[in-house]
């Protein structure tokens, strides 16, 4: 299979869009616009690796935007966008992929099918690389002086260009090595990279793609209601065992018996942690932390949780509330509550006014009127990008 990396120029200055942020670090939705392009590429499985190519001196900017990411250091830019991409392959020159796909990071909204068919595309014998693009379906029109129209220009055959636009590798640095020594007026011409292939005489064609995959260029594209809301349940019991404390949300609650599990058995975050997995379909706990696995004996439960929350991340979401009920008749949940919702906001990576933790008692009816264990049910709402 070949092998693709995906380098992502984040190092213009976006002097249309204002404010006091360069666009691909200012927030949508709660998030970075960088961050959101590079979790797309992150769940395109035709991507086996992510660069940055950014601007000298926004090294706290991206740091900020990439937190937990796990990246490659970014590469610096140039002083234009043929120089950024020149300076990205030049890095990745030393151990070379078989492709390269050129994002730009102001374009967040692309989806991993798109990615692929433009890999596929790009692949096929005979042909250099591929650019997802639209064909152009309003009529065009030409004008002149006091912007009279002086003719119609048939738009058949038109395509506007998007990124990515995935190359071979070694064709597309040649290209753009040689670009490099053009002058001024020349190459300010080529305004994109299949520009700078076709300047080369490299075989480039089209992928449809869509029209979502817009580019942010002024503060009024944050403002587009792009994303869906999600609520799923979850719901986790456990009986009690031998000990001297229960974990519930997080926190160590002093008590007369311990809760039995193969992890620390909190029900409380077993219970959000298959919330938050139900919102995006990924199965429940066991399918990502099997009981049978001996890695998880004994496990903090709060690697379950973050990690579904990391997944929602991944999808370009967000988790807006979290809500969980604890069902028991002890030990007492209400002096411990507080703790809880912070515990809980951290290890989900939201505010705390995000996070409600409740008790209830099943008024000696049940297992848990019993005092044999504890059971929680939890409800996720999380924000994804429509689909």
């Amino acid at each position: 299979m070949p092998t693709c990396t995906a380098l992502i120029v984040a190092a213009g200055r976006g002097s249309r869009f204002g404010g006091p942020l360069p666009k691909q670090y200012a927030l949508l939705g709660g998030q970075p616009v960088l961050r959101r392009t590079i979790e797309a590429f992150r769940a395109a499985s035709a991507i086996q690796a992510i660069v940055v190519v950014i601007a000298p001196g926004d090294d706290s900017h991206y740091g900020a935007a990439t937190a937990g990411l796990d990246l490659p250091p970014p590469i610096p830019g140039g002083s234009s966008r043929q120089q950024s991409v020149l300076n990205g392959l030049e890095a990745l020159a030393a151990s070379p992929p078989d492709f390269v796909a050129i994002h730009d990071a102001a374009r967040p909204f692309v989806r991993p099918a798109e990615i692929a068919a433009c890999l596929e595309a790009a692949s096929a014998p005979g042909t250099d690389g591929a650019v997802l693009g639209i064909p152009l379906a309003d009529t065009l029109k030409r004008v002149g002086d006091a912007n009279a129209v002086t003719e119609a220009v048939p738009r058949r055959d038109l395509w506007r260009a998007q990124t990515p636009q995935i190359f071979r590798f070694a064709p597309l640095l040649a290209a753009h090595r040689a670009a490099a020594s053009l002058g001024a007026a020349e190459a300010t011409a080529l305004t994109d990279d299949a520009a700078v292939a076709e300047r080369a005489g490299l075989r480039i064609v089209m992928v449809e793609g869509s029209e979502d995959n817009r580019k942010i260029t002024t503060a009024d594209d944050l403002r587009f209601d792009f994303m869906e809301t999600r609520t799923a349940f979850g719901f986790d019991v456990h009986g009690f065992a031998p000990g001297d404390k229960v974990m519930l949300g997080g926190i160590a609650v002093p008590h007369g018996q311990a809760l039995a599990g193969h992890s620390d058995a909190d029900v409380a975050l077993h219970a959000l942690t298959d919330a938050v997995l139900g919102t995006i379909g990924a199965g429940d706990i066991g399918k990502h932390f099997p009981p049978s696995d001996p890695q998880w004996r004994g496990a903090s439960s709060d690697r379950f949780l973050r990690h579904a929350a990391d997944l929602v991340s991944r999808r370009g979401g967000r988790i807006v509330h979290l809500d969980v009920t604890i069902v028991c008749e002890a030990p007492k949940v209400g002096p411990h509550r507080a703790a809880m919702v912070e515990s809980i906001a951290r290890i989900a990576g939201v505010a705390p006014d995000r996070v409600s933790v409740k008790a209830t008692t099943t008024e000696g009816l049940g297992f848990t009127g019993r005092r044999e264990g504890i059971a929680a049910q939890a409800v996720a709402t999380v924000e994804l990008p429509a689909s």
